[in-house]
């Protein structure tokens, strides 16, 4: 790590983050590179090895963001509201994971890849920032659904990540894939975000309490 001082190291970290995060809006995660990366930022493409080692470490470190903002968004679900119906509660959560496109894609692409090819630190960093979003969701349900005992928050809990992780590929459907479906002859009936959220989080949390 260069020298200088912390504000400079996070700057220069948050407009590597921010140079991939554009960059993959339009472009694949396996055709960004460190190169398109360093060609976004202020400074040279070599320093980016200052603060990031591998292509993957960037984009853990934008993932990390995401689940941060994911979990800010349900903390402050809590601090504004004193009780919510379980209609009320499953929209919420909805409404929490249709605002966090870009986490929902990097939770269904590329994972694996990000995690292998991240040094520890960086590994440990990001599974903080997941389990204070699964926490985060923990606490919704004990606020908000009191007579849902700790096994059935857990039980919603380790429906509701996996579930997560299929929401991306699920509701962002191309007109590529959408052609091959029809000509594949299989009905499918094609969902918003916000709709297989609900209708999954109000259905499993229905049959709890």
């Amino acid at each position: 790590m260069p020298k200088g001082s912390p504000e400079l190291t996070n700057a220069r970290k948050e407009e590597i983050i921010a140079a991939c995060r554009m960059l993959y809006e339009t472009m694949s995660f396996k055709d960004i590179t460190l190169k398109a990366i360093g060609q976004q930022t202020s400074f040279t493409r070599t320093s980016i090895y200052n603060y990031f080692e591998t292509k993957e470490e960037i984009f853990l470190a934008l993932f990390q963001q995401e689940y941060e903002r994911f979990t800010e968004n349900l903390d402050s679900l809590c601090e504004q509201n004193e009780s919510l119906t379980l209609d009320e509660l499953s929209s919420a959560l909805a409404r929490a994971l249709e605002r966090r496109p870009l986490m929902l894609k990097l939770l269904s692409m590329n994972l694996y890849d990000m995690e292998a090819n991240s040094r520890m630190e960086r590994l440990v960093a990001f599974k903080t920032a997941y389990g204070a979003s699964k926490d985060a969701v923990d606490r919704c349900l004990k606020k908000f659904l009191p007579g849902l005992d700790e096994q059935g928050r857990q039980t919603f809990l380790y429906a509701f990540l996996p579930f997560v992780y299929g929401l991306y590929p699920y509701t962002m459907v191309t007109d590529k894939q959408k052609q091959a479906m029809r000509e594949a002859g299989i009905a499918y009936v094609y969902m918003s975000t916000y709709d297989m959220a609900y209708s999954f989080i109000r259905t499993v949390l229905g049959g709890l309490i």
